[in-house]
């Protein structure tokens, strides 16, 4: 026997669609925002840049960096400090030339610091990371 058209197949809520008056399995908080890769959206976030111009070279792609670096010069800054630590050392030289070669070519490009940094892991080992710091001028 089949159920008339104009009553739903199944009275659990559940078991309807948000159409047809049922709820969601989605929690409301998660439908306002849209999907990546099954995970939620959230804000995409910015390279980290310090007040006095600084900006840390991280895991990102270099264009990241390379705006974050030409931000700080439109908003008036004369010198923007690049700092990386470790594997990123070569991403940080990297943004600094993108910088100068593409956006800027009246940049200076002067080496502030280099150094070793000691380093102890979540699980207590020590170790020495590289560092680099570049100080970037108009």
């Amino acid at each position: 026997m089949q159920p008339h058209p104009d009553t739903p197949a199944q009275t659990n809520p559940h078991a309807l669609t948000p159409e047809e008056g049922g709820e969601s399995e989605i929690p409301t908080e998660r439908l306002a925002k849209p999907m990546h890769a099954g995970h939620p959206a959230s804000e995409p976030r910015k390279p980290l840049v310090l007040r006095d111009n600084t900006v840390f070279i991280g895991k990102k792609n270099a264009m990241s960096y390379v705006l974050a670096v030409v931000s700080q010069f439109n908003q008036g800054s004369k010198e923007v400090k690049v700092k990386a630590r470790g594997n990123s050392i070569s991403r940080a030289v990297d943004v600094s030339q993108i910088v100068k070669n593409k956006f800027l070519p009246d940049l200076k490009i002067g080496l502030a610091n280099v150094s070793t940094e000691d380093m102890t892991s979540e699980d207590g080992r020590h170790s020495r990371v590289s560092s680099l710091t570049l100080l970037l001028s108009k």
